[in-house]
């Protein structure tokens, strides 16, 4: 059984560059994958492997500057969801492109998942999903608001666009894991907004905790590895995954005229181009003559 862990923790890293290269050694010494991410703000990312080696990679990263309360989700798989392991270096470890956003400084009020669903049924609480429009598309809480959003670059134009629906309102905000809305809650409060909540852990912690008969949620969660999507108790859903765009499909989906296996899908045909399709088809090709032979291509896990 592997076992999943996901993880993100604000701190102030001087020098992320230095820890790039211990921890990259560590994983593949314990031949652990997935992606980490770091920055001058902290570490992101999501890993998977044996018992033993995913407990070592976390204690390395408790023994990091300011790391030593890291908080991680874990999940259960039977095979592993990741290709290879990638460490890298980011500007931000979830891109908002608000530099004086500081979630260290402070956020909005955490709400365990038991008590969610009591918040989110109040008369004077909007709730606002802050993930991008795909992942939105395939499964949100009943009642939460949509902001369109192609990336989370895109939210605090959103927000002053519409932030007057929401003067008489307490907000409510979340995200798959947490880390989204550790920016956007501190982004509303620097903007005067007092009354911010969010789920503390995320749409994942709810769907781990929360039994499917009480649950508010409805559809699936985008994931960031080859599940692609999970549901109540964490089970893989039933969600694919178009391998030109990255974005997630359904069944009914691949019988559409714009469905290509790893070439193209309804949400990108009309953006890629005929080079990009010619390169797909030839990923596709190789990716097909891999699993023939019984192995596993790098490829596959590329957009």
């Amino acid at each position: 059984m592997i076992t999943i862990a996901a993880l993100y923790h604000f701190t102030r890293f001087d020098d992320p560059a230095a820890l790039r290269g211990p921890l990259a050694a560590l994983c593949c010494e314990g031949g652990v994958k997935g992606i980490l991410l770091l920055a001058p703000e902290g570490i992101n990312g999501t890993i998977a492997g044996s018992r033993g080696a995913i407990d070592a990679v976390l204690a390395h990263i408790r023994a990091l500057p300011g790391c030593a309360d890291l908080v991680w989700k874990e999940s259960q798989a039977e095979t592993q969801p990741f290709l290879r392991m990638k460490v890298r270096l980011k500007r931000e470890i979830v891109t908002m492109g608000q530099p004086e956003v500081d979630p260290v400084a402070g956020t909005g009020h955490y709400v365990a998942p038991a008590d969610w669903n009591e918040l989110i049924s109040a008369p004077d609480v909007a709730v606002i999903d802050t993930r991008n429009d795909y992942e939105v598309g395939i499964g949100t809480f009943e009642g939460a608001i949509d902001p369109e959003t192609p990336t989370f670059r895109d939210f605090p134009a959103w927000w002053e666009k519409n932030k007057n629906r929401f003067s008489n309102k307490r907000i409510a905000m979340f995200c798959t894991g947490g880390i989204r809305c550790e920016k956007s809650t501190n982004y509303l409060m620097s903007q005067g907004v007092e009354d911010v909540f969010h789920l503390q852990g995320g749409i994942l912690k709810y769907l781990e905790e929360v039994p499917a008969d009480q649950s508010l949620w409805r559809g699936e969660c985008f994931v960031f590895d080859q599940r692609v999507a999970v549901g109540h108790g964490l089970q893989v859903g039933t969600h694919d995954l178009c391998h030109a765009c990255r974005r997630p499909i359904a069944e009914a989906d691949k019988a559409r005229p714009e469905y290509e296996a790893g070439v193209s899908c309804h949400q990108c045909l009309d953006t890629i181009s005929d080079a990009d399709r010619a390169r797909f088809r030839e990923r596709q090709r190789q990716i097909t003559l891999a699993r023939a032979r019984g192995q596993t291509h790098l490829g596959a896990d590329q957009g």
